[in-house]
């Protein structure tokens, strides 16, 4: 029998990074407890990001990630160095790996960036068996207030080392920005009920729900209320032998509007993919990007974005009726283009818009790190769910439960 699996998107994401041949591939391999990259004296041995997902107790389900060097100078380096730097951009936090008394502009670029994108550091003082550093070294890094850990991820004091960075990392929790509010178990009451509504079409995976419905079904549960799961097609008759109405209506963002129709006034609605908007980034600054959906203009440049890499189905919603229906909606023709998993523009500043898939197999920093490059160049961002509710002509109820981002989506309507 296969045991459930925390999503990956859901784990607590550690970056490890640093220099060439300072240990980050066996530190890597003591904190699983095995052989997962390859280890050697020669610099540049780690030449692909290598990830491992795993139960640190006690911290819970992580995942880890081992990068190239940040110095790598071999003649693929520049390549390796950019998939590092992407690659971190899905850290929650940054395990720093340095060797005692070895301290470079690399790593105060490493720190700065981090800093800069939110994300704690935690310096990692590796190879402690060769040299121990000294105090001048500890005292660089209390100057620029860096936590920091010290050992040997090789030898007979290695899990002392490993019980180090757990216990550092736990301190480091409570300073994390991507700490992500509630799913729903925040909008019904105790006790209160909640209808899902999941259509099965070809996009439904054989014999699974897709994540968002299994992590709405878990919080509910986790909040101590109930869930009523049915297909769209059945929803009005099950809602016409309720007895009471229920305190919360979800539904998949491709039948919100045919949902809403059969749901009366006063009962709270929403879909899967605004509820992510604001599980995963923020929903106010992606409820005022949707606003910019009534003000379209012929030849305006739309990026969609998605956060998984798939194969697209003959109707694909990204790639299919999401532009059909911005076509629809403005008019006009429009300049769209797509991006699908960890490949994100590096140039975001002449499109109008980007609209974004709800984010469930990404990490909730690497979606806020995506919103943050976007307000730099003053580009709007929004998702699927609050995109398809406005080309839909529902978004007002669709954000219903949610005033703060109604609010926003109104106050930008015509600017």
């Amino acid at each position: 029998m296969d045991l459930p699996v925390t999503p990956k998107a859901s784990r607590l994401h550690i970056g490890i990074a640093g220099r060439v041949n300072v240990g980050k591939s066996s530190f890597l391999n003591m904190l699983a407890g095995q052989d997962l990259a390859i280890t050697s004296a020669l610099p540049g041995t780690t030449t692909d990001v290598v990830e491992k997902t795993m139960e640190l107790l006690p911290l819970g389900p992580v995942t880890l990630i081992d990068t190239a060097g940040i110095d790598d100078a071999s003649e693929l380096g520049s390549q390796r160095i950019a998939m590092t730097q992407k690659a971190l951009r899905r850290a929650d936090i940054l395990a720093l790996v340095v060797t005692p008394d070895a301290w470079s502009a690399y790593e105060d670029n490493l720190i700065n960036e981090a800093r800069a994108a939110k994300v704690p550091v935690l310096i990692v003082i590796n190879k402690t068996d060769l040299a121990e550093p000294s105090a001048d070294f500890l005292s660089l890094i209390d100057v620029k207030r860096l936590a920091w850990i010290s050992g040997s991820a090789t030898g007979g004091a290695a899990e002392s080392f490993r019980q180090a960075f757990k216990d550092a990392v736990r301190g480091l929790l409570p300073t994390l920005y991507t700490a992500p509010p509630s799913l729903l178990g925040d909008l019904l009451p105790p006790g209160g009920l909640a209808v899902l509504v999941v259509p099965i079409d070809l996009g439904a995976p054989a014999g699974r729900l897709i994540v968002p419905q299994v992590q709405a079904l878990r919080d509910l549960l986790d909040s101590d209320a109930s869930a009523l799961v049915v297909k769209d097609r059945e929803y009005a008759a099950t809602l016409s032998r309720l007895k009471t109405p229920p305190d919360l209506v979800v539904c998949d963002s491709q039948v919100v509007a045919r949902v809403v129709a059969d749901t009366p006034q006063g009962i709270p609605l929403t879909t899967f993919s605004i509820l992510f908007a604001r599980f995963k980034g923020d929903l106010n600054a992606l409820a005022r990007g949707a606003g910019v959906l009534n003000r379209l203009k012929p030849g305006d440049r739309i990026l969609i974005a998605e956060g998984c890499s798939h194969h697209p189905l003959e109707d694909d919603i990204g790639r299919v009726k999401i532009p059909r229906w911005l076509r629809q909606f403005s008019g006009c023709e429009l300049d769209i283009s797509t991006c699908a998993g960890h490949d994100f523009p590096a140039d975001l500043k002449d499109y109008r818009l980007i609209i974004h898939c709800g984010g469930c197999v990404m990490t909730r920093h690497e979606v806020l790190a995506r919103m943050g490059e976007a307000e730099t160049v003053q580009t709007e961002m929004t998702n699927y769910g609050l995109a398809i509710s406005v080309l839909q002509g529902v978004l007002e109820r669709a954000l219903s439960p949610f005033p703060g981002a109604l609010a926003a989506y109104k106050g930008h309507f015509g600017t």
